[in-house]
């Protein structure tokens, strides 16, 4: 999940830098005058637009990731407890494996 979150975290980023950018382009539209002006401006809500259905989505596509972990997670919880059961019984008997073979009666 770790590198889900890393994934989320570089796209969150990338998201911010675009709104940034965007007010940038905002502050720089206000210097502007006549025609131009209004075409930036109407860019500049296109990008708005596009920015704020891509974090909806962004957001969206979190969401189902989280809730897919927490699903297999729930799934392998289980499983996992059993593993490790095993694992540290047989690590036991290795142990005692080892103290059998190497003891000196």
């Amino acid at each position: 999940m770790t590198a889900k979150k890393n994934s989320f975290e570089e796209v969150e980023n990338i998201l911010q830098d675009i709104g940034s950018k965007i007010e940038q382009l905002i502050e720089k539209a206000a210097e502007v005058s006549g025609d131009a002006k209004v075409e930036i401006e109407k860019k500049i809500k296109e990008l708005k637009d596009k920015e704020t259905t891509i974090s909806q989505e962004f957001q969206k596509g979190r969401e189902k990731a989280e809730k897919l972990y927490q699903e297999k997670k729930s799934e392998m919880e289980p499983n996992l407890k059993k593993s490790k059961r095993h694992f540290i019984n047989a690590f036991k008997q290795l142990g005692e494996a080892f103290n059998t073979l190497f003891r000196k009666d």
